[in-house]
């Protein structure tokens, strides 16, 4: 497999609403790569014969190798807005940076590489651009075969990056000791079929990190054609298979759960190598993902403000824990369902309105909102997945709490209660306390 350094024409092509850390400020350097080589494919219908493909990695590593704490995540970038995003780096991205991670993001599918028009409708370019006819003198040589050809791509790519060899190798000066991949929403459905289908054959990465999956997995693909992501809505449920040798941790949002996702379908104990969090108050995607961009979705309530990604970055410091010295992570509760025989399950809530149960987050334990992640009629499918905040009536904030005061104790007692369980990280307790509603207090 051969790597070429990418440079010039518009710059690096990455859909992203926010910026993420100062990565110079970390010791970090990003670089981009073409990446070619030959794998084999695999069809609904069988084997498809070896093609060669082109395709593109982004690497954000440190610099030194004294502040590379040996783990490498490797992302499937997401394709559903018909251009490759990194959502979960959007997530992770503090924990990676202060952790001494390296990550690398994988144009791994057909849509990242030749373009599409996506699966959410309402965010990237319309119609099939391809980075190349974007941006010819940057990725004119990219090709990519088909997604019968996706997951041995990803596997392909995933077994060199952990092996660096010479000065040419995007990780060079780094000795990889442990290799995690992680992927949100389809990425997070390509994963789930990546585990049950591949992993054990391929026998690459250490431990998996499946972020807002559906019911089923993502469907094996055609040969010059991307995989139909609606077979990941209506499939057969899809638990992870838990005989590999290594951890998978699936974190999942109250989306994931209902809406068409319907992954209550497909829940499964935990053991002794899978692990489950659904948390209380997130949607599929919330304003940390899509920052000052908002207003742009149109939707008719504001998106979700939950507190996910501090959970996130707890779940990939467990992952990591987990794969390294065997340190299993804590135990979550499962969001609280009310199922009835002629209709569809729903959540219980709180006399606030939000979600009973779950892993909790302070916004939900000492609410000054009710945070959904399902929306009764949403008049698009991006405000489907960003779900809602709605307020709260102020007779009911102040019954609760009575003063600001007594408001932000509960939210400090919530935060510690968070980080005493493990489902929230002591280094983000500065910026969890910041995220408090105290005006919402009358």
């Amino acid at each position: 497999m051969l790597f070429r350094e990418l440079a010039g024409g518009n710059g690096c092509s990455l859909l992203s609403a926010t910026p993420g850390p100062d990565l110079d400020a970390h010791g970090y350097v990003e670089t981009e790569y073409a990446v070619n080589g030959i794998v084999r494919g695999v069809t609904a219908n069988g084997d498809a014969d070896p093609a060669e493909f082109v395709t593109r990695i982004l690497v954000r590593r440190p610099v030194s190798a004294e502040s590379f704490n040996g783990t490498l995540v490797v992302e499937w970038l997401n394709v559903s807005s018909g251009n490759d995003a990194a959502p979960e780096y959007t997530y992770l991205a503090e924990e990676l940076v202060r952790g001494g991670f390296a990550w690398v993001g994988v144009s791994a599918q057909y849509t990242g590489i030749e373009g599409g028009a996506g699966s959410v409708g309402d965010l990237g370019q319309p119609g099939p651009q391809s980075l190349a006819a974007n941006d010819s003198a940057r990725y004119g040589m990219l090709r990519h075969p088909g997604d019968a050809y996706c997951f041995d791509i990803f596997g392909a790519i995933g077994e060199v990056l952990g092996l660096p060899s010479d000065d040419a190798h995007p990780l060079a000066g780094l000795s990889v000791t442990r290799t995690l991949a992680v992927g949100e929403s389809q990425s997070a459905m390509a994963l789930t079929t990546y585990v049950n289908r591949f992993a054990g054959d391929h026998q690459v990465y250490d431990g998996y990190l499946i972020h807002s999956r559906s019911v089923s997995g993502l469907p094996l693909g055609e040969v010059g054609a991307p995989s139909d992501i609606e077979l990941a809505f209506t499939g057969e449920p899809a638990p992870v298979r838990d005989d590999l040798a290594v951890p998978v941790f699936t974190v999942q949002t109250e989306t994931d759960l209902l809406t068409n996702f319907r992954y209550h379908c497909a829940r499964q104990p935990d053991t002794d190598r899978v692990r489950t969090w659904e948390v209380a108050g997130a949607a599929h995607a919330d304003l940390h993902q899509i920052g000052p961009y908002e207003e742009m979705l149109g939707c008719p309530t504001p998106v979700n403000r939950g507190q996910q990604r501090f959970v996130l970055r707890a779940a990939l410091r467990h992952l990591h824990g987990w794969v390294a010295d065997g340190t299993t992570p804590p135990a979550g509760e499962p969001l609280t369902l009310e199922h009835s025989p002629d209709a569809e399950p729903v959540f219980v809530t709180d006399e606030i309105g939000n979600v009973v149960g779950g892993v909790r987050t302070p916004c939900v334990d000492a609410p000054t909102q009710v945070l959904s992640g399902v929306v009764a009629d949403p008049v698009s499918r991006i405000c489907l997945l960003f779900g809602s905040t709605t307020t709260v009536p102020s007779d009911l904030l102040a019954a609760r709490y009575g003063t600001r005061d007594k408001y932000d104790r509960h939210y400090r007692d919530a935060t510690e209660a968070a980080i005493a369980g493990g489902f929230v990280l002591a280094d983000d307790r500065d910026e969890i306390l910041a995220d408090a509603n105290p005006d919402l207090v009358p």
